[in-house]
């Protein structure tokens, strides 16, 4: 499930998102009306953290090919960090029966997404900008 743990990394639950990919930005939307308990903060692989976040994972900045959640201390990237995340929101938990699907099928069907994002959903010129109740949750 977990591709690297990571050691030390100073902030958890943390969501590292492609900011000019339209179904990006609406997943990370989707998350945070879903998130009653505030427990998920977010970074845009595009900001200064979001940068160095993602270079520590060993994701290209310039060209993401996943997101990244940190939970728990460990990373989890394209299947697992959607299925990490999502099973971690109220009344998401039967998400985890998804594991169920071999991890290679998974990573699979978000890869084809990954790569056709721009062409299938869009991209915005500049990273979104979040309203001021979820900008309190952004990390730049």
């Amino acid at each position: 499930m977990t591709l690297r743990t990571i050691s030390p990394w100073p902030d958890d639950d943390v969501i590292l998102y492609d900011g000019v990919c339209v179904f990006c930005s609406r997943w990370i939307r989707f998350v945070a009306a879903r998130d009653v308990e505030k427990r998920f903060r977010f970074t845009a692989i595009q900001s200064g953290y979001g940068t160095r976040l993602a270079q520590a994972f060993g994701i290209n900045p310039d060209d993401p090919d996943t997101n990244a959640v940190v939970h728990g201390g460990e990373a989890f990237f394209k299947s697992d960090a959607a299925l990490t995340v999502l099973s971690n929101l109220p009344r998401w938990g039967w998400v985890r029966v998804l594991y169920a699907v071999p991890k290679p099928l998974r990573d699979a069907v978000y890869g084809l997404v990954a790569r056709n994002r721009y062409r299938i959903f869009g991209k915005y010129e500049a990273c979104f900008v979040p309203d001021a109740e979820m900008r309190a949750r952004v990390m730049e």
